[in-house]
């Protein structure tokens, strides 16, 4: 995994985390991989993958089970998506906007390349 320089690490682990759970790479229910796999799975040091940990924890989107392990907790994707989601449109979408408005890109041009987005990916299936 590369690592953005801008972004805390432990924060980069988390999403990466939270975009394996959202994908059902990790489904609700199941085992997590341990903190220290993790950690040496991403080559990091294991303090850093506790700390994403800690922080998807303390959302309620993996709890831990004394002696067994981490798991994803039920209903943690709408956890994720409904928090992802509120960011997008409070940050994101404002920039996107205004790159849009910028370069003088219509709603009808970004709407075609959705339409032709979902269309390759139901291909994709």
């Amino acid at each position: 995994m590369e690592f953005n320089q801008h972004k805390p690490i432990y924060l980069q682990i988390a999403d990466t985390m939270c975009e394996r759970i959202l994908t059902g790479t990790w489904p609700e229910g199941g085992r997590i991989p341990s903190v220290r796999e993790l950690g040496v799975s991403l080559e990091v040091n294991p303090n850093t993958a506790a700390r994403s940990y800690d922080e998807l924890s303390q959302e309620g989107i993996i709890h831990n089970k004394r002696g067994i392990g981490y798991f994803v907790s039920p209903g943690a994707k709408k956890i994720i998506r409904d928090r992802q989601r509120n960011l997008f449109l409070t940050g994101e979408l404002k920039e996107i906007f205004r790159k849009m408005d910028i370069l003088g890109i219509s709603f009808g041009e970004i709407e075609g390349l959705y339409r032709k987005y979902i269309s390759d990916k139901g291909r994709q299936l």
